[in-house]
């Protein structure tokens, strides 16, 4: 079983390079399926287990993806065939059920099971069926798998989201860029991801206004075609290294990082005593050793991520006083919670928020991640715990992070992955 180990009490220092964005390049991999001609080359793509996962839906369509250590994804889609998606595959992750749109658009069928992912809360596909059927498809659900028709091209339509859904925004977005006529997409998701994923669908000939505002205007087309498109950087990683910047009291130059993309959390941890410089080049991160207690809500962008929850939960069991966390987004993403407190973090929850008590250390414990920030907000628990850390579950972690372990180390950190070519650690005293 592949472990992470970490001896914590290593204050991070350096510079660290962010990958390109997972939830940039996974959207854009399922939008190529549009492209009747020639091959998308998907630049700065991280070399992810989510990535690789999509990459075997994509294929088992009949469509050729090659991922390359470079960072390179290429996919040629040239003919599809078939219109269904394997229920093996797709259980494995939700961005699998973005096959949909795509393959609507430009069969007129698609038939895909219920996606499956990490077990953070419920999120059904009502809205992207509401998408569907606005622009004329005729969707069913029977035996676990949603399927949808249309005779002809879809129909351009103005559809309002009842929820703001960055999977919904995507699905609709990516079908209407076929259709016949205008589609307005009201309430839409303003993600980076989705101003990335609406560049690239324009690089491929589509006409797509407005994304990053919550009102998307697309004109059909009658055909895209493939293209080369770098993804922005991936600000969730960045995010992570800001936060394991502070609970370690460090000085950590992010590189490539888009501060707009993350000014909410900037905003936390200013609050909280952190000096957040803005660069050109990237976002450099300075902790004093004491910092102070913050209220955190998330919300949808460019509120403060969900995804960064559990990470700033992990800082926060560190800080003095009360803190407290509310997670609007998904009902069941404080699993980790039980898991800091095998560390010694005081976290009491009460319906969506969790009420965090610092504590002066918290101690290495053999932990297990069960969900992919949950792993990441372990790790960083461990870097200032006392003791050994041992986190399992780490193919969790892989599925968001790549060389997590490689680039924690090259800041300082004493962490280890099972397996690699280093020895085991071994605790020894802070003399030695």
């Amino acid at each position: 079983m592949t472990t992470i180990q970490i001896r914590g009490g290593q204050r991070l220092v350096g510079t660290i390079q962010v990958n390109g964005a997972k939830n940039a390049v996974l959207p854009i991999m399922t939008a190529s399926l549009l492209a009747d001609k020639g091959i998308t080359v998907i630049e700065g793509a991280p070399y992810l287990t989510d990535i690789e996962n999509l990459a075997h839906v994509v294929r088992s369509l009949g469509v050729g993806v090659e991922m390359s250590p470079d960072g390179k994804v290429r996919v040629e889609a040239d003919s599809l065939a078939t219109c269904e998606a394997p229920y093996e595959l797709v259980r494995k992750m939700r961005a699998s059920f973005w096959v949909a749109g795509p393959l609507l658009a430009r069969t007129g069928h698609f038939r895909v099971p219920l996606p499956g992912g990490c077990n953070i809360g419920e999120r059904p596909v009502d809205q992207h069926i509401k998408g569907f059927e606005a622009l004329g498809a005729k969707v069913t659900i029977e035996h676990g798998y949603v399927e949808g028709y249309v005779n002809g091209r879809l129909k351009g339509a103005r559809v309002y989201l009842d929820i703001v859904s960055v999977g919904a925004t995507i699905n609709t977005m990516i079908a209407a860029t076929l259709a016949e006529g205008q589609t307005i997409i009201e309430n839409a998701a303003k993600e980076p991801e989705i101003v990335d994923l609406a560049n690239y669908l324009n690089a491929m000939g589509a006409s797509v206004r407005g994304a990053g505002t919550d009102v998307i205007r697309i004109e059909g087309v009658k055909a895209l075609h493939g293209a080369s498109h770098n993804v922005i950087p991936d600000r969730i990683e960045a995010g992570t290294f800001m936060v394991a910047a502070a609970i370690t009291g460090g000085d950590v130059f992010v590189e490539g990082a888009i501060y707009n993309h993350l000014s909410s959390l900037g905003a936390k941890l200013r609050e909280a005593g952190v000096e957040v410089e803005d660069d050109i080049s990237g976002i450099r991160v300075r902790a004093p050793q004491t910092l102070k207690p913050i209220d955190v809500k998330t919300l949808p962008y460019p509120g403060f991520p969900t995804d960064l929850q559990a990470p700033v939960l992990a800082l926060l069991a560190r800080v003095e006083g009360v803190s407290i966390i509310t997670e609007t987004l998904y009902e069941n993403r404080f699993m980790h919670v039980p898991e800091l407190r095998r560390m010694g973090a005081e976290v009491k929850i009460e319906g969506r928020s969790a009420i965090v008590e610092g504590v002066a250390k918290l101690t290495g414990a053999d932990v297990t991640a069960t969900d992919l920030r949950a792993g990441a907000a372990l790790v960083l628990a461990g870097l200032v715990a006392e003791g050994e850390t041992l986190v399992s579950g780490v193919e969790h972690i892989d599925r968001g992070y790549h060389d997590l372990v490689g680039k924690l180390r090259s800041l300082g950190a004493h962490i280890f992955r099972a397996g690699d070519s280093v020895p085991p650690l071994k605790l020894v005293s802070s003399q030695s």
